[in-house]
Order: structure tokens, then sequence, then C-alpha cells
């Protein structure tokens, strides 16, 4: 980031420049558009056409409302530009938590409109997916891989980021993720790995944090920076134990990767989608974010691609076997912990967020 800008992003990531003349030919189009037309941001790749198909076509054909996807990726700085200069021209963003965060509490996107919705949808949906600007499309995490090879059944294998930090007992090749973006970073792992108890770990002990880091730092051989680096690493066999984005190392697994997941202290974070404030279409939008967060759509969304509904009711029609390679089951959830990306904003005396202390901190630590 310098707002998120290492998250997930699902083999779909462009350029700064590629994505601005994405979004700036959508809006060189608006003039010649329908007003009752949509205009929804999917994001690219495989995501991108999961969106399409699980919500876009069937919604079209339940309404009638012809929806432009937009298969891209949006940042804080265009979403503003757009809002600020009364030139809105995507109705519908899918964005993650810390631009979502920022640009509600600058007044850039529409409040959500729950009166809309079904009583069982709006039930069904976890209560952190549901924002007053944004509404959870999607919920993933980070989680502990480890090569099967490395660690074969019935070897021990470590269940927990205290046991990770066990080179001793569970010695192998480590890779982590950089703490080069702030936003992102081994963190609370390193607060579960001393002893910190889920409930207890904001506001973040930094200096704990980096008193932790200094004791697995020997024997990380790889700090990763991005999801296809780590996919890289593991289709590799580079690294034989990790953390990584939980859908990298599903896709490994499809492809039948000796590779399996703890999902025990996977870290859990979601997207939203939300609507610029001044879209001309915001009825409509309110009505394709309200048809994307139904159980049945969001059911249909998982089969296609291996990101958690928001709304648990959807667990009834999945079946079990692909249900628990999903983030959001119910025991996962259970085991998990849910990141507070508020704390990651909030600013000190000096106007310094915990997310620019966390990276300058982290750019000083990694050179020692």
């Amino acid at each position: 980031m310098s707002c998120w800008i290492n998250r997930r992003q699902f083999m779909q990531t462009t350029s700064s420049a590629i994505a601005g003349g994405a979004l700036s030919s959508v809006g060189g189009r608006a003039s010649a558009q329908s007003p009752g037309e949509l205009r929804v941001l999917v994001y690219g790749g495989d995501t991108g056409r999961a969106n399409i198909e699980a919500y876009v076509k069937p919604f079209q054909a339940e309404t009638g409302i012809r929806v432009t996807p937009i298969t891209d990726d949006i940042r804080l700085a265009q979403l503003e530009l757009m809002v600020t200069s009364n030139n809105v021209t995507i109705d519908v963003i899918a964005t993650n938590p810390n631009t979502h965060l920022i640009a509600a509490a600058r007044g850039h996107l529409e409040q959500i409109d729950y009166s809309i919705y079904r009583r069982d949808e709006l039930g069904g949906l976890l209560d952190f997916t549901k924002q007053p600007f944004g509404v959870s499309g999607l919920i993933y995490s980070w989680v502990m891989f480890y090569n099967t090879e490395k660690f074969p059944t019935p070897k021990p294998r470590p269940s927990s980021w205290a046991e990770f930090w066990d080179d001793r007992r569970f010695s192998g090749v480590r890779a982590f993720q950089s703490g080069q973006s702030g936003t992102e970073g081994p963190w609370e792992e390193a607060l579960l790995a001393d002893g910190v108890a889920p409930d207890a770990i904001y506001p973040m002990d930094i200096d704990r944090v980096f008193a932790s880091l200094d004791r697995i730092k020997p024997h990380i051989r790889r700090w990763w920076g991005s999801g296809s680096e780590i996919q890289q690493i593991m289709r590799d066999k580079a690294a034989d134990i990790g953390n990584c984005y939980d859908g990298r190392a599903g896709v490994l697994i499809d492809q039948r990767a000796p590779l399996e997941i703890n999902r025990n202290q996977a870290k859990l974070t979601c997207d939203y989608w939300a609507i610029p404030r001044g879209s001309a279409n915001a009825r409509n939008a309110q009505r394709f974010i309200e048809f994307a967060t139904r159980a049945e759509r969001q059911a249909a969304f998982a089969q296609l691609i291996a990101f958690g509904p928001s709304n648990i009711n959807a667990y009834r029609t999945i079946p079990e076997d692909r249900a628990r390679r999903l983030p959001s089951h119910p025991d996962h959830l259970a085991s998990g912990v849910l990141m507070n990306t508020r704390w990651y904003i909030e600013a000190g005396s000096d106007g310094r967020t915990n997310a620019e202390r966390l990276r300058d901190r982290w750019n000083d630590w990694i050179l020692r």
C-alpha cells in the first residue's frame, strides 16, 4: 500500500501506468453509456473471471441491467481523483480493507443501504464484513505451509507460530513475508510466537514484535514481497516451510504440488464492495452489491476460486471437502486471527501511522 501495496493480488496485478490507462479509458466511454448501465470493477485474472461468472452475468440475467465489468484494480489516489474531480467513471469498486477505510473516512464512498437486504441474507453476513460504506465480497488469509516431502506423515509438523519459531525441533528452509510495506508483514505471527494471546495482539507492542523477529531472523532464507514470489518459491521447492496467502498455496495443491496448509492461527482479512461517492448509478450499484453478498451467489463464487464467503449461509450448499479449503469456514474462523486494519491506519501525535512506524522500523532492522 502505501495503502496495501503488497496485499494479495491473486494473479491479477497490473502496473500503475497500465491501471491508470485502463481506468481512464473507462472515463472516456462514460458519456456513451446509458444512465442505468453499471460499471463494476471486478479485479483481473482468475478473480475477475470468477466475479464475472458468479455475479456479473447472473445479475444481468435477473435484473436486465447491463453491467460492464472492468478487469482491473483501483488505487486510493485514482479513487480520490475521480471523486474530487466529479468525474466518477466506476459505479462499484472492489477494494482492500485499508483503501476502503481511508476512502470512507475521507468521504469518498456512498453509504451502504442495508434496508434492501433480505433479513436472512443480512443475518448471514459476518459482523466484521458489514461496514457503513462497504460490504465484504470475499475473505482470505495468510497461512503456514509446509512441504510434505520435507515433513511427511507421520513426521511432526509445526501447528502454531511458536512451533514455527522452533528451528531445532522443526528444522528446514524457511520463507516469510517481508514487512517492507508496513501494512503487511510478520507482525501478528511474531507476537503469537512470543506467547501473546490472539485477542491481545492489538494495539501491537512494536518493540516486542521485533524482539521476537530477532529470534527467527537467522533461520529465514527468503523474505518474500508478493504473492507471485512466494508461489514461485513453493513451486520450486525453495522453502520447506513458511507463510503465504492461502489462495496461492491452494492453486499449487490443485496442481498436485507436495504442499499442505496449516490454518491454525491463520491471519484473516477481507476485501469490500463499495460505491464511489457521486456515482450516477448508485441505486443500481446498491442492488449489485446486495446481489453479490447473497449466500447462493457467494457459494457459486467459492466453487470457482478458493476465497471464503462473507455470508456464512453459503456453507449450507458448498460441499464439505470444498468448504474445508476456504478461509471463512466456521472452524477456521474459530482458530484464526482477524486483522485489525483500523489499528494500522491510526496516527500518533506526530501524524505517523502505525503502518509507517512498522515500515520504518523494518527498513532499519532488515539491514542489521
